[in-house]
Formats: structure tokens, C-alpha cells, sequence
């Protein structure tokens, strides 16, 4: 072997064997978990309630946020009568039971969904949201439909989170 190649192969073995030595220490270092480590736990979906007769939940729950179903005006079985003010304000009644039947507040919904047939009920629908719900309101949308089940006027579905 000549005194070049001699001296290529000495460097190179000395610089893999510094590498490997310096990654193992990184290895070392980076092996131990630090207080800074942020961990993400994903939790399971906790289905709540029923739908009686109908094929769904009536909230589900996942970590600290509480999906609901979506709410019509019904009370004792049936749509209140009144048309839109009167349903949506038994539909927000019934939001707030559900809220109070898993542990959350109004105050801890952060998204509604609101599903009006006629979207000249608007105004009226907005009278009863600012009555019910307090500053500040949830981020919200609004659709005008066709149809809602039962007959009804307006649907309201919310999301609240602790």
C-alpha cells in the first residue's frame, strides 16, 4: 500500500469513527425526554344520547368538544306552534338542556349551524340567537332549505368545547 493511500484510508476510518461517535452522543442526548416535549393524545368519540326512533346520536364527545345534533323546535313530541320566533327559541331550549345534560354551558358553544326553510325569517330567527346567546356569540352559518323534518321552520346545530 503506498504512503498516500496509507494515509487516505487513516483519515477516513478516523472520520467514521469520529461520525459514529458523534451521532451516538446525539442518539444519547436526543433519547432522554426533555420537559419541553409536547405530546398529542388523540381521544376516542364518545357517543351520548339517542335519537329515539331515529338512527342517531344525540351528541358526541371527543376530548373537550361536544358535537350536537342538529335541534328543531320539538317539546313533549311535538313542533311548538308560533312558526319562526317560537321554534327557534324552543330549539335553543333544547340545545341548552342537551349543554346541561353532558356538563357544558351557552357559554361554551364556539360554532351554530342554523337551517332556516324560509330565509325572510332571518331577522326574527337573529331576534331570538341575541336573546338567548350572550356576547360573545358563536362563530355561526346559515342556509336557506327546502325541507326540515317534522314541518319545522328552523334547525340550530351547535358545537361547544370547554
Amino acid at each position: 500500500m503506498s504512503k498516500i493511500t496509507h494515509t487516505l484510508t487513516a483519515t477516513l476510518t478516523k472520520a467514521l469513527l469520529v461520525g459514529a461517535c458523534s451521532l451516538g452522543v446525539a442518539m444519547t442526548a436526543n433519547a432522554a425526554p426533555t420537559s419541553n416535549t409536547t405530546s398529542i393524545t388523540k381521544s376516542s368519540p364518545v357517543f351520548l344520547g339517542d335519537g329515539g326512533n331515529y338512527p342517531f346520536s344525540e351528541a358526541v364527545r371527543v376530548g373537550d368538544t361536544l358535537y350536537m345534533s342538529g335541534q328543531i323546535g320539538f317539546k313533549n313530541g311535538k313542533l311548538v306552534k308560533g312558526g319562526v320566533k317560537a321554534e327557534t327559541k324552543q330549539a335553543l331550549d333544547n340545545i341548552h338542556e342537551t349543554l346541561l345534560k353532558y356538563g357544558y354551558q351557552k357559554s361554551d358553544i364556539v360554532k351554530c349551524m342554523a337551517m332556516l326553510t324560509d330565509m325572510d325569517d332571518f331577522d326574527d330567527f337573529n331576534k331570538v340567537y341575541k336573546a338567548e346567546l350572550t356576547k360573545p356569540y358563536p362563530v355561526r352559518s346559515a342556509f336557506g332549505v327546502a325541507e326540515l323534518a317534522a314541518g319545522a321552520s328552523v334547525e340550530v346545530e351547535c358545537i361547544a368545547t370547554k
